[in-house]
């Protein structure tokens, strides 16, 4: 168990308290270790709160560069940092609100190649990508290699999510055998988002890591979770 400090008794205090965590869940956090793919929509909350949480290690992996564009809906991320590496400026804003965890950049994509030992050191995946590949890629990794993972996804006013815990639940692939065909579902950058839409998935995202490393309450496996934030309805399959 970790041994913490008063200054860490009281950052953490408010997690401590609840029944369901308590120091044992908190020491499970600190010693936890968490990958984010993609510093954007999805990304840029749940590295945030995991961050806050005090996830002892968090790795963020992004290729891209802070875009204009980007920064109505990935928070992580401020005008200052324009033209900046995603993984740079996360990182930034990552330590500045907790200095007591472990943050490890990866600027590259993410592809057949080097997924594997990149998440090998890893508890949990979380997959804030936007690109069917990429998507497909992590979940096929994950599952050859064990790991938990949280899917999301987010377009116009929508976003969906759910829980894979390969050898005990369904995974991305046995919903979706197959990409779509290519173009026959449009980006975010063609179709557009409501900013707020990325926040709420990815802290739901983040919520399910926390879950996971607490073995608190019960997961989206076997679950696909979707919403609609126009009528605020939430829907599970």
């Amino acid at each position: 168990m970790v041994d913490f400090t008063d200054a860490q008794l009281e950052r953490y205090s408010r997690h401590i308290i609840l029944p369901d965590i308590g120091i044992e869940g908190q020491s499970a956090i600190q010693e936890g270790k968490a990958l984010i793919i993609g510093v954007g929509g999805l990304g840029s909350p749940a590295a945030l709160y995991l961050a806050a949480a005090g996830v002892g290690t968090i790795g963020i992996a992004d290729a891209d560069r802070v875009e204009l564009s980007n920064l109505q809906r990935q928070v992580i991320h401020f005008t200052s940092d324009l033209d900046h590496p995603k993984v740079e400026s996360a990182a930034e804003k990552m330590r500045a609100i907790n200095p007591d965890i472990t943050v490890k950049t990866y600027f590259e994509y993410i592809q057949a190649a080097n997924i594997g030992q990149i998440i090998s050191d890893y508890d949990f995946v979380i997959d804030g990508t936007d690109n069917f590949a990429t998507k497909f890629l992590i979940n096929d990794a994950c599952v050859m290699a064990g790991k938990p993972f949280s899917h999301g996804g987010i377009l116009r006013f929508h976003g969906q999510t759910m829980t894979i815990l390969p050898g005990q639940s369904a995974c991305y692939r046995c919903i979706f055998p197959v990409p779509p065909p290519r173009g026959s579902v449009p980006s975010c950058s063609q179709a557009g988002v409501l900013g707020v839409v990325a926040g709420i998935l990815g802290t739901i995202q983040a919520a399910e890591f926390l879950k996971f490393i607490t073995h608190t309450g019960k997961l989206l496996a076997n679950t696909l979770l979707t919403f609609d934030a126009k009528t605020m309805l939430f829907r599970k399959v």
